[in-house]
């Protein structure tokens, strides 16, 4: 079997444009891959089809070695750009190889643990935008968003309750988190998780402070504190709380996940799919990680192939936690590929199909033309 062609999709999604890559080959077999970023995607877009020429006439089976030609064998290698490309052609290949062989992706990594995922939901809480809250945003209507939730059958729900930027914590910011935080553990009970997203943008002392002030509402975990950038800075805030720290959606490569975990700076990590380089990268994030006994959380706020593709690493990874789910999305996810996204009682199904599960639906994505976002003017006039 040979690549015989490659095309790449940008599509409107819904904070973001959506990026595809779908490989082709002499068999008739093709495979889809995700490499969104939210913003940069005509970037992402340009980088996938550099890789074009090199992928024509290669054997698709040979995953590892075209991802250490493409990542390795180049002088300026690594980066997220590079990354975000690399991602959607390596889930394109493992789709392809499923296919041909007749299996799910999962049965090429070591075979699945589980048939199902439990899902948190994200993206429910405010009434404008999944990052901006406005004054129709109060601790009462996000609790009302969160009861919505458990009515749908979710068990665990994260939101970001910090109204403003920068490093310190105003008062009155605290107070509305503090207040946010309160009315959404009382609306849904003791037995639902709520897990705290930060976004990585406060200091230490204000972190700190923070998680001490949030600690009796029993937090699920504490999402990237401060900044990713200083290890020793997360380390220290790690073991200054009582709450389990989340991060590494930020953080790319095995190489770059390391650090953190030799310094135990957290108790989850949350690579990305779409971002280490693709799902072998990501697996093998996971094996590094279970020997410093740190679970692992797939981050995932992009499109649905990107979903699926961690459904795939879901079923396999003996320190899997939970999966995150963009659940307003859903209805979007689906409208695109030709079989569904499965979700029940706050899980998710670990597709059965071979490959990665599905396919795109190429008329209903060129119905959608990407836009310049206004996800990255608000995402900077919020947060800094």
């Amino acid at each position: 079997m040979k690549i015989t062609d490659m095309r790449v999709f940008r599509m409107r999604g819904v904070h973001g444009n959506w990026v595809f890559a779908k490989i082709y080959t002499d068999s008739g077999i093709t495979g889809v891959g995700e490499g969104s970023i939210e913003i940069y995607d005509e970037i992402v877009a340009k980088a996938i089809e550099g890789y074009k020429d090199f992928l024509i006439g290669k054997e698709p089976f040979e995953i590892e070695y075209i991802y250490t030609s493409l990542c390795k064998q180049t002088f300026w290698y690594g980066q997220l750009i590079v990354l975000c490309a690399l991602s959607a052609i390596e889930q394109a290949l493992w789709d392809i190889k499923g296919k041909a062989l007749g299996v799910p992706i999962y049965e090429l990594l070591g075979g699945k643990l589980r048939d199902r995922v439990r899902a948190y939901a994200n993206a429910w809480a405010f009434q404008k935008s999944v990052t901006e809250i406005t004054a129709a945003d109060t601790p009462e209507s996000v609790a009302r968003n969160a009861q919505e939730m458990v009515a749908k059958g979710f068990t665990a729900m994260k939101w970001d309750p910090f109204r403003n930027g920068g490093q310190v914590i105003p008062k009155e910011d605290e107070q509305f988190a503090v207040a946010c935080v309160k009315a959404v553990r009382e609306a849904v009970g003791p037995s639902v998780d709520i897990l705290i997203e930060c976004h990585g943008r406060f200091n230490m002392w204000s972190a700190t402070r923070m998680a001490q002030k949030l600690e009796q509402f029993d937090p699920f975990f504490y999402e990237e504190p401060i900044p990713p950038d200083n290890v020793d800075a997360m380390a220290e805030v790690q073991r200054s709380i009582n709450l389990p720290v989340a991060t590494g959606e930020h953080l790319y490569s095995r190489w770059d996940l390391r650090p953190l975990l030799e310094k135990q700076a957290a108790r989850i990590i949350q690579p990305d799919c779409c971002h280490t380089g693709g799902i072998l990268e990501l697996r093998k994030i996971a094996a590094m990680a279970e020997s410093y006994y740190v679970s692992v959380q797939p981050h995932n706020c992009n499109g649905p192939i990107g979903t699926l593709a961690s459904l795939q690493l879901d079923a396999c990874i003996p320190n899997f936690i939970i999966q995150e789910i963009f659940f307003p999305y859903m209805e979007l996810y689906n409208e695109i590929l030709t079989d569904p996204i499965e979700y029940e009682n706050g899980y998710l199904k670990i597709p059965n199909l071979p490959g990665i599960g599905t396919d795109i639906r190429e008329d209903v994505i060129l119905k959608r033309p990407p836009v310049k976002s206004a996800y990255q003017a608000s995402w900077v006039g919020s947060y800094w």
